[in-house]
């Protein structure tokens, strides 16, 4: 029973997955800026609302086995739960290059309504910055929410389960990002990559200045 839920949160998992990426594929993208032009702009928003109404439905029929994989004791709950704190400082760092109106999708909508949107842009304008946690890894907001999500003074069954996944999830997401930042930056995002590592920090040299 209990290999059975498991088996059946990695299904639903992949499912959401498999659906997120889809929709954020750029062929998808650029299907629908054939047939909707400039209003591409509201994909974004689209996109970002569906995939919690996805998530949310994949939450509640997934089986929860509330099966303790470890509960830590003092002082080891205190120590997980500062490193947890600091990761979310680190998170929150991560996203200091972002624009939050533009990956929320509030930016284009704005820009759309000025009359200002580029069909070229497909759901996003993306500009390439190599700043704060961006020079640690090339994808600082997924390492720290992978911290984030890790450091828990308790851990079930179903949380565990769920978190591999996401981790899973995050490194296979991180290559259909790459291929797509590849294509837009070229020459200067691959330049990136050699100096950069992906996800674990110090595996490269730094990008100078």
């Amino acid at each position: 029973m209990i290999v059975a839920d498991v088996i059946l949160i990695v299904l639903l998992f992949t499912g959401f997955a498999v659906s997120h990426t889809w929709l954020a594929s750029i062929k998808i993208k650029e299907m629908l800026a054939v047939k909707i032009g400039d209003k591409i702009a509201f994909y974004r928003m689209f996109y970002n609302v569906s995939s919690v109404i996805l998530f949310l439905a994949f939450y509640a029929v997934a089986p929860k086995p509330d099966i303790i994989v470890y509960d830590l004791r003092f002082p080891f709950d205190i120590i997980t739960f500062v490193l947890q704190i600091f990761s979310l400082f680190g998170l929150i760092w991560s996203t200091r290059p972002i624009s939050l109106k533009e990956f929320a999708g509030a930016g284009q909508i704005e820009r759309f309504m000025n009359g200002e949107y580029r069909t070229e842009d497909l759901d996003e304008k993306q500009i390439l910055k190599i700043e704060g946690a961006f020079k640690l890894v090339r994808h600082p907001v997924y390492l720290f929410s992978i911290l984030f999500l890790g450091f828990r003074p308790t851990m079930n069954l179903f949380y565990l389960t769920m978190y591999v996944c996401i981790i899973i999830y995050f490194y296979v997401g991180s290559i259909y990002e790459e291929k797509k930042l590849v294509k837009l930056f070229g020459d200067e995002y691959l330049k990136y990559q050699k100096h950069v590592p992906r996800l674990i920090p110090f595996t490269k040299s730094f990008v100078k200045n």
